[in-house]
């Protein structure tokens, strides 16, 4: 008969666990640290600051069935715990912060499992997996959801009566002019109301189905609903000829909007719940069952996770030591075939954070004007980095310039042919109809794209293989009128001495 019970093999397993843990606090370190400032600066992420608080109940609910249960050290988790320590190394060379964040957590939760085992961790299976709500991720989602928003809202104000003229995320009305913003993206409400929808389905229901459909129902209702804040608040305007809906009682206007819509919600989901299972007493042949295993045997499990745990952040100190720590010199050419270097013909300055080099400069071949702008990249960091959702060519914020449409598309034109991401911009919105057409690609260690996801992948690849990390956003604009002709003629003539230059300041 086994010497062990599931009490006393308890202690054991939770040392080893606090053990691992504190190994995995130290090693992740920068990646926590940056996970929490986002919860600290981020209303839409702020909830991320309780979710481990809230795991942490749900976990101490079930101390009765966890004391009837024995833990059991398991290897298998080793090998996607493994998968996940490298996926964090791609993360952290590319700069992913949501990347990195996803692995942390999942690197918890395996090492959670890999010492408690199969049956403790089924007790808790739920608890476990609300972490992944503490990431804090999401905006990518936003310029789908911006785009519904103004469907929508556009679709129900003709239905309503009333003419609107649309032009991307912007539309006129009679008595004035509105914008879909990130802020109109219903975003915060979308993950307020998945977090908050997801526990009280666990908690309120116990059969799968209920908790899916009532999880799914918290995703649909505040889509829905902020489809409907949006319409109501331009209609609040426009009948109120711009006096309500406007502001500071905008926000306010639509979190009210939305507490209401969740609580009728969450109403509604109360007619059907389910009373609370009790467990019953644990069955003592498989408590015992599960106990033969020797007590040191957690403690040389936590020991293998905690290298395999270790060697990500080590193997990105490695590769990191090995790039090229010298401040990039970019020389671009000043002429190429008829086109000769110019003073900048327009304010426009794409927003491109902390590059390692840029250049901004215009070009002339007789009646056609192009510009280039440059922003050159090596040994990026979370601070300094090519792709991120705030590099861009015209923010929301800017308040000369707007995006009037945006589109990816090939270019046969130009220098290998790459896709490029197609802008068509309005310089002073509202004081006339000057308007340029800008086309935006990544070069990568010689390597072309406009697709942000492949410039992350092959920068990762870039940096493991031991080539670096030096990248470059590429972007050329022309008024639009001559803009056909202008940016192919320029791609021909003086992108091959552009990427030539990108060569030699990589120096490698």
């Amino acid at each position: 008969m086994p010497t062990t019970t599931p009490r006393t093999q308890w202690p054991t397993t939770l040392q080893a666990l606090a053990l691992l843990f504190a190994v995995v606090a130290y090693a992740y370190w920068p990646t926590l640290g940056a996970m929490f400032q986002i919860w600290w600066r981020s209303d839409t992420y702020t909830h991320g600051m309780l979710v481990p608080f809230i795991s942490a109940w749900l976990i101490w609910r079930k101390r009765e069935q966890l004391a009837a249960v024995s833990p059991r050290s398991m290897l298998w988790p080793v090998i996607p715990l493994a998968l996940a320590v490298f996926a964090w190394l791609l993360g952290e060379l590319t700069a992913v912060n949501a990347l990195t964040q996803f692995a942390l957590i999942f690197i918890v939760v395996a090492s959670a499992i890999a010492l408690l085992g199969n049956a403790a961790s089924k007790v808790i299976a739920f608890p476990l997996l609300f972490l992944f709500f503490a990431l804090p991720v999401g905006d990518f989602l936003m310029p789908r959801l911006m785009e519904w928003t103004a469907d929508f809202t556009v679709i129900a104000l003709r239905s309503s009566g009333v003419p609107v003229y649309r032009e991307g995320q912007n539309f006129i009305i009679p008595s004035g002019s509105w914008s879909v913003v990130e802020a109109c993206s219903g975003i915060r409400y979308l993950i307020a109301s998945l977090t908050v929808g997801t526990l009280y389905a666990y908690l309120t229901y116990h059969s799968l189905k209920r908790r899916l459909i009532f999880v799914a129902i918290s995703i649909i209702v505040p889509i829905v609903a902020n489809w409907l804040r949006a319409y109501l608040i331009v209609m609040l305007g426009h009948l109120s000829g711009n006096k309500l809906a406007v502001g500071v009682d905008h926000l306010i206007y639509g979190w009210v909007f939305f507490g209401v819509v969740i609580a009728i919600m969450f109403a509604i989901g109360m007619r059907w719940a389910e009373a609370e299972v009790r467990p019953g007493a644990a069955n003592p042949q498989l408590a015992h069952a599960v106990t033969n295993q020797p007590r040191h045997y957690s403690w040389l499990t936590a020991l293998l996770l905690a290298v395999v745990v270790s060697s990500g952040p080590l193997a990105d100190q490695l590769i990191r030591t090995a790039n090229n720590t010298a401040a990039p010199h970019l020389a671009l050419p000043q002429a190429a075939g008829s086109w000769q270097s110019q003073a900048l013909f327009t304010d426009l300055k794409p927003e491109f954070a902390n590059p390692s080099a840029e250049a901004h400069q215009a070009f002339q071949s007789g009646d056609h004007m192009v510009g280039l702008y440059t922003a050159y990249y090596r040994n990026q960091n979370f601070d300094r980095k090519l792709v991120t959702s705030t590099n861009v060519v015209v923010s929301t914020a800017n308040k000369a310039w707007r995006i009037a449409t945006s589109a990816r598309q090939k270019q046969p034109a130009m220098v290998s042919a790459p896709d490029v991401s197609r802008y068509e911009l309005i310089h002073q919105p509202g004081l006339g109809d000057e308007r340029y057409i800008a086309w935006q690609w990544y070069w990568i260690n010689g390597h072309l794209t406009a697709s942000a996801i492949e410039a992350k992948w092959l920068t990762a690849w870039s940096l493991l293989s031991g080539q670096g990390d030096d990248s470059a956003a590429i972007i050329i604009y022309a008024p639009k009128a001559t803009a056909g002709e202008a940016l192919s003629a320029f791609s021909q003539d003086v992108l091959p001495g552009i990427y030539r230059a990108l060569g030699e300041a990589r120096g490698r």
